[in-house]
């Protein structure tokens, strides 16, 4: 099956790093550009005045001339079951953990509330421009398989793995060492390099396994070494302290992952706030990554990333919305509080540097550039197409920026830091291309829930023939439109703002 879309390309060749944004390099802008898609990878990108190459004349254009293209997002941390909890009243961490997340965990041991969870779950990834993800599911073997199906059913790219938590949790979500391996090993042979399905090896986090079960995941790491690793480090002080007190003979609360094997390419810890020195030289050594939870930190209160200093100390950083500690799945908000956090340590986040960590620099990290994070030939065809600006005020502040006298990239840029950064609601139009298999067709219709479970609706899933106006399921395509809905956080008459 072959599409054409016509749009102004953005994406990156290189990291733009924290460099003024009329002096980065890296930003690859390409405007009125055709995108060819041949059977779900692109074929070509060429310049839309040029002809398209033999065999594609009758392909029909699907225009999006003044819109912006870009690769989909990938959010490298992100919680299934926590979409039940998300942005419910903050307490710290740990409390938090107990008060919301826990119960809400215990009832993906059900196969049907794991079934529906995760296709909620990922229909609203669709619906926010997130094409590929790192996911936590719960501690039940079926949240993970649920997650897996969903997944692979609709294309989407996915890299999780049934989570590890043999003590200090309520009953109910606390496994067996032996019997968790067996599940692990089941799931491996099932799901990884699935289509598009990666396992990860899953460690809630340090205090919530015995040692021996740390033990158990590095050597799962180390007998398949193909996999993932994802977990939690270093996200909250009072969370450091229990680290340093239930491991005494660790260095650090890192020290407890790395002495264990579970530290490589491929493992990706979220948040790292109170990591030292030391620490970082080690990440750097080892070649993982820390997925920057903005949004989560900032409503939970557990601190600033200087997102700075990780780079200057050679350390990998992706960007991630760790849902439901963070209080929406759009990557576009999430830069919205990355650059806040930044700005309160002296530093400045350019658009740049936030769309590229949530596009080629979490591909790179991921060792999935090859595949996702850039518009170019031989990726998958994961794309998404934003409205530059949604409204009067946006369309206003949208104009003046286009036609501004900035010299070279800094005009682009005035543009694009109001798509990522000021302007919140841009995010209320996003159309996601991608094929879905005769499984996903069934989705047609379905309301996508709103972030904060009220009821509300961010978009719904449409499903259409292909160009060719065949009928055939599988050979549906998928277009997802978000918008914006009436979705708080909170009752409006208190926190009306944190509204997707």
């Amino acid at each position: 099956m072959r599409r054409v879309l016509r749009a102004d390309l953005l994406d990156f060749t290189a990291d733009p790093g924290f460099a003024l944004p009329n002096e980065a390099t890296g930003v690859r802008w390409r405007p009125d550009h055709l995108v060819l898609i041949e059977d779900g990878r692109i074929h070509a990108v060429q310049p839309a005045a040029q002809a398209v190459p033999p065999g594609w004349q009758h392909v029909t254009q699907e225009d999006h001339g003044g819109r912006l293209l870009m690769p989909g997002f990938i959010d490298t941390h992100v919680h299934c079951p926590q979409l039940d909890v998300i942005a419910s009243f903050g307490t710290a961490l740990l409390d938090w953990l107990n008060t919301y997340t826990f119960p809400a965990e215990k009832r993906y041991a059900d196969p049907e509330v794991s079934r529906l969870g995760a296709q909620r779950f990922l229909s609203a990834l669709w619906a926010h421009g997130t094409t590929s993800a790192v996911v936590f599911p719960t501690v039940h073997k079926v949240s993970a398989h649920a997650l897996f199906e969903a997944a692979h059913a609709q294309g989407m790219r996915l890299i999780t793995g049934k989570v590890l938590m043999d003590r200090h949790a309520p009953d109910g979500l606390r496994d067996d060492v032996a019997q968790a391996e067996r599940d692990c090993i089941d799931l491996i042979d099932r799901w990884h390099d699935q289509g598009r399905q990666a396992f990860a090896v899953t460690v809630r986090f340090a205090p919530t396994s015995t040692p021996v079960q740390l033990a158990m995941a590095g050597l799962l790491c180390q007998t398949y070494p193909g996999t993932y690793m994802q977990t939690h480090v270093a996200e909250n002080q009072d969370e450091v302290c229990w680290v340093a007190e239930l491991f005494p003979d660790a260095r650090s609360y890192l020290d407890v992952y790395d002495r264990e094997g579970l530290l490589g390419p491929r493992a990706v810890l979220a948040h790292g706030i109170w990591l030292d020195a030391n620490d970082r030289a080690v990440l750097r050594e080892r070649g993982a990554q820390i997925a920057h939870c903005p949004s989560s930190n900032l409503f939970l209160g557990s601190g600033l990333f200087d997102w700075v200093q990780a780079q200057r100390e050679g350390v990998a950083v992706s960007l991630a919305s760790d849902v439901g500690g963070g209080t929406s799945l759009s990557m576009l908000r999430n830069m919205q509080d990355a650059y806040k956090i930044q700005a309160m340590q002296g530093n400045r986040l350019t658009a740049w540097k936030a769309l590229h960590a949530a596009t080629l620099g979490a591909a790179q990290a991921l060792g999935l550039a090859h595949e996702i994070g850039q518009i170019e030939p031989g990726h998958m065809a994961d794309l998404t197409v934003w409205d530059w600006a949604h409204g009067p005020v946006a369309a206003h502040r949208d104009r003046l920026a286009r036609d501004s006298q900035a010299p070279g990239q800094a005009a682009l840029h005035e543009r694009a830091f109001d798509l990522a950064e000021i302007n919140g609601r841009i995010e209320r139009r996003a159309d996601v291309l991608d094929d879905v298999g005769a499984q996903a067709a069934g989705f047609a219709g379905q309301r996508i829930d709103g972030d904060f479970g009220d009821g509300c609706a961010i978009g719904e899933i449409e499903e259409r023939p292909t160009a060719h106006g065949l009928a055939v399921p599988m050979d549906f395509r998928r277009l997802v439109k978000a918008r914006l809905g009436k979705l708080d956080a909170f009752q409006p008459a208190h926190f009306g703002e944190v509204a997707e």
